[in-house]
């Protein structure tokens, strides 16, 4: 297992992993759970449902684990996962014109664990990654309507650049698009 990043404080022990072949369950329950606790009570439970079932399968997160354009890391607190990220590259929206950019596709923390600093830990984890692999600007999609997470991206530095749509089963539902420069990702959130 490589450790990628280590927060100490009296109260938790977080450390950040790339995940492995072997995280596939892991992962489909991570990302069903998070998924859930962040988004259920703003929508249909069907089209709930659909999504993670889709999205969040063990075959599909095996799937996601085999390819080369993609990363997971895991933040676990005493060998338990609290968080992930989920970096990949290749297709880009019209909108995000930087150089060698990648997406933060994903980036969840466990409910009870908001607020005490995995979130921000993950990021600079991810922002740390992002830089050693080679990559100049990182960009994501975050739903109009999760304005805790449009506030997170905004402290890290991350400015709206579009829009595009995401499909939750039935719904189509409008995300702004952000991005922000790598060069200064050793940096702290503003």
């Amino acid at each position: 297992m490589m450790l990628l990043f280590m927060l100490c404080r009296p109260e938790l022990h977080l450390e950040i992993r790339q995940a492995t072949a072997d995280d596939a369950t892991l992962l489909a329950e991570l990302g069903q759970r998070t998924f859930a606790e962040t988004f259920a009570h703003q929508n249909d439970p069907k089209d709930m449902a659909v999504y993670l079932s889709e999205a969040f399968g063990p075959e599909e997160q095996a799937s996601e684990l085999a390819d080369d354009h993609v990363i997971f890391l895991i933040g676990e607190i005493n060998r338990v996962a609290v968080g992930y990220v989920k970096l990949q590259s290749g297709e880009l929206p019209d909108c995000v014109t930087s150089s060698n950019p990648v997406e933060l596709a994903r980036i969840y923390v466990l409910r009870q664990w908001l607020g005490k600093g995995i979130g921000d830990s993950l990021m600079e984890s991810a922002l740390a990654r992002a830089t050693t692999d080679g990559f100049a600007t990182i960009w994501l999609g975050v739903w109009q309507r999760n304005e805790r997470a449009l506030r997170f991206y905004q402290k890290w530095g991350f400015r709206i650049v579009g829009t595009h749509f995401f499909q939750l089963g039935s719904d189509q539902q409008t995300d702004y698009l952000m991005e922000r420069s790598l060069a200064s990702a050793a940096s702290q959130a503003s």
